[in-house]
């Protein structure tokens, strides 16, 4: 029979956005691939799928039936590894999973970003560290996806079996990529924009983190100073009305396009001109990646996943406490600056390209299976 791995979060969606190609890969290992998460998304790379009750809040009484369902999965499965992510997917994992360590079975834990981070609330500190503190003693390996998180890791002796750093889930950069000014011609007049439009992007969910009510807020500044500018914001979520109202209210309606959830995404990026991220916090956003890889230069919110990735005044501009009229400014002047794909983008998509693609992090993440695999079985360690 083979050997089974079970990867665990909150919301399936969460696999097919990110794991896809790394469950692709151990499929080709030879390994069965489970997935027990929320929803009724039919994954590929799947060979069986559990829809859990798992929810984001730790306070909602429906976790209480997912971890028993957790618990009930991984006895009657007899797993070798297994494979857990988001913060309450982790938690929930982590517990359902102690007695079968006891068996050998092996528990990774890939933490996309510490609630509990420099800036963070006191409140986050004090709920969720002492939890990850205590929860690595049962993780065999604990990835970390940023420098400070995996800093922060080591230097507060998390008990984990290992502490790695990874560098976050990968960007397929044959999907993402510049295109010649022609194309981006063309595909401005396929979405209905023009060519001399400053097209700003800004691809996730509606929520409080998100934040993208400073961006709207930014647009109301900025309409008049640079009229040609345009932001478009693709992503659902609870805040998405709030937001609209909010555009409506400051007048900025014309000028600021909600474009609902995409699959085309990897389309319309390369037709703009900057990525712009509002994020009060970040592990490290693919959808960052993801316009730098496109060669868009990006101006952001400082926080660490931004950090990480843009060095300000070479790949973008991080904009330390920000505020709107911050975010305006930084917006005109760039606004000046003839073509910043040219420079600015061109060296973020260098750095996409010298880490951050989907077959580097491969490389990184078989090291730590490896590791786990050693008595389940041949492993061949060709990278597709």
């Amino acid at each position: 029979m083979p050997n089974k791995i079970l990867f665990c979060a909150t919301v399936d969606y969460h696999f097919k956005a990110f794991h896809l190609p790394y469950m692709k890969w151990l499929q080709k290992q030879g390994w069965e691939v489970h997935v027990a998460a929320a929803g009724n998304i039919d994954l590929s790379y799947t060979d069986k799928k559990y829809n859990i009750a798992i929810q984001r809040s730790p306070f909602h009484s429906a976790n209480i039936k997912a971890y028993k369902q957790l618990k009930d999965i991984i006895h009657q499965n007899n797993y070798s590894i297994i494979h857990c992510h988001t913060p309450f997917g982790g938690v929930l994992t982590r517990m359902a999973a102690k007695e079968t360590r006891k068996k050998g079975t092996k528990v990774i834990y890939t933490a996309h970003g510490f609630h509990f981070c420099k800036g963070a609330p006191i409140q986050n500190w004090l709920f969720y560290y002492p939890i990850e503190r205590m929860l690595s003693r049962y993780t065999d390996t604990l990835i970390l996806i940023n420098q400070e998180d995996y800093h922060l890791a080591r230097t507060h002796k998390f008990k984990a079996g290992s502490i790695e750093h990874v560098h976050g889930v990968g960007v397929d950069t044959e999907k993402y990529k510049p295109v010649h000014e022609n194309k981006k011609r063309e595909l401005r007049k396929s979405f209905g924009y023009n060519a001399d439009d400053l097209l700003l992007f800004y691809a996730a969910e509606f929520n409080k983190n998100k934040n993208q009510q400073l961006l709207l807020h930014a647009m109301a500044l900025l309409k008049d100073k640079v009229p040609n500018a345009k932001l478009l914001l693709a992503g659902e979520g609870p805040l998405l009305k709030s937001c609209q109202q909010l555009a409506h209210q400051l007048g900025v309606s014309g000028v600021v396009n909600f474009l609902g959830f995409r699959k085309d995404i990897n389309q319309i990026l390369p037709m703009c001109d900057i990525g712009v991220a509002s994020s009060l916090r970040e592990g490290l956003p693919v959808n960052i990646m993801e316009a730098m890889a496109c060669g868009l230069p990006v101006i952001a919110v400082d926080n660490r996943g931004h950090r990480e990735l843009i060095e300000n005044g070479k790949h973008g501009w991080i904009i330390s406490h920000p505020n709107a009229v911050k975010f305006a400014n930084k917006l005109i002047q760039v606004s000046n600056i003839t073509e910043p794909g040219l420079t600015f983008g061109k060296r973020a998509r260098e750095k996409i390209e010298s880490v951050y693609t989907i077959n580097k992090i491969l490389i990184e993440k078989r090291k730590i299976y490896e590791k786990h695999m050693e008595g389940w079985g041949e492993v061949h360690w060709a990278v597709h």
